[in-house]
């Protein structure tokens, strides 16, 4: 396909501002919240952003598809990736626009003007990390928005579509709008991210409704086990690699093009399973030095930015799943997915990263919901 600067790339999803601090367990345990879960804040979790924001703590332009949007376009040529969700109208919708400009993504978000910017509260400890969200103005995203005259010619113009799971949460109209304009024009290519295992759980209607129209699934293997639990029936006790190969067997709208699911496992090799293909591929995760690694948090959301970078440019399969564990091993060695090491508003040329690792290296990849 090969991009050429105008907005090939449309991710939808939830614009969050990430509050981010470690954690002894003691808000773990005061919230009743697990180590590497995520969830959507009920009444009772809401003052963990205050006693968040109390301790030493980083903001961060957060929501998963968007720290995805921002590193596919860290790969792409200037103005290849649009990103849309729905925000408040206050200081934190500033930050997020402003990180996003730097980034050199393009955001146009829907102003809601009676919540305010949606939040997720991250507690680290160690290379566990919790998500505690509230949507909040990420909630209230209308498919009007999608298809008013100011946004429906970019939806027409793109050619890949990429969706976070969380969305199902807030419009599955706006997403299945997406999923059948793809299948309107097969030359277009629609991503689903699964997300989080609630997602499959509690959402398991409008995921549904959506998997004819996936070209690619990608999740990780909490994620895959979630999805076989709730759908039940001849997956009980398969492994991942049944499992991905019955979900890229599942019915398809478009069928000149096989379905391809993308399944890591943390520091296990990634699974990858074809439409049709007897033989699900496994691809070993990068190397990267101990003391090198800084924050895990966002490194699945960068590694699906590489990857949708790599369908984006046409790449093959390998190339493009090579991508994505480049760009989470980035990730890792930052605070979050920031992708800070590239000038802002510039496209980074994808370098030349298959040279061995040390022999003191070890694999170390995110392997949880985000």
């Amino acid at each position: 396909m090969g991009s050429t600067g105008d907005y090939q790339l449309l991710c939808l999803e939830n614009p969050l501002l990430d509050i981010q601090a470690e954690d002894d367990q003691s808000l773990l345990k005061k919230y009743e919240l697990k180590a590497n879960d995520a969830i959507l804040a009920e009444d009772k979790h809401m003052p963990i952003y205050s006693d968040l924001l109390s301790r030493k703590h980083h903001l961060i332009a957060g929501g998963a598809a968007q720290n995805t949007a921002r590193g596919a376009q860290y790969i792409l040529p200037p103005k290849s990736v649009l990103y849309i969700g729905c925000v408040g109208q206050d200081e934190y919708a500033d930050q997020l626009r402003s990180a996003c400009d730097k980034a050199g993504l393009r955001v146009e978000y829907r102003v809601d003007e009676s919540q305010p910017t949606g939040k997720c509260g991250v507690l680290i400890n160690g290379s566990d990390r919790s998500l505690c969200t509230h949507l909040a103005a990420a909630n209230e995203y209308k498919l009007e928005h999608l298809k008013s005259p100011e946004i429906w010619p970019l939806v027409q113009k793109a050619k890949v579509y990429y969706v976070g799971g969380f969305h199902l949460t807030v419009c599955p109209p706006a997403i299945m709008t997406l999923a059948e304009e793809s299948a309107a024009h097969p030359e277009k290519i629609f991503i689903m991210n699964l997300s989080a295992p609630f997602i499959p759980q509690f959402f398991k209607k409008p995921l549904d409704e959506t998997s004819p129209y996936w070209d690619y699934l990608i999740g990780n293997e909490t994620e895959a086990m979630a999805w076989a639990e709730a759908e039940g029936g001849e997956l009980k006790g398969k492994d991942i690699k049944e499992i991905a190969a019955y979900i890229a067997g599942l019915p398809k709208k478009v069928e000149g093009r096989k379905r391809i699911v993308v399944i890591t496992q943390g520091t296990d090799p990634t699974v990858v399973a074809v439409q049709g293909e007897k033989e699900v591929k496994e691809f070993p995760v990068h190397a990267i030095e101990k003391e090198k690694v800084f924050d895990t948090n966002g490194a699945g959301d960068a590694f699906a930015g590489g990857f949708v970078a790599g369908v984006v440019e046409g790449k093959s399969l390998e190339e493009s799943i090579d991508m994505g564990k480049w760009l989470a091993k980035l990730s890792i060695q930052e605070l979050g997915p920031q992708y800070v090491s590239c000038f802002p508003q510039t496209s980074c040329s994808f370098p030349i990263y298959h040279s061995p690792p040390p022999s003191n290296s070890f694999s170390l990849l995110h392997h949880h919901l985000r």
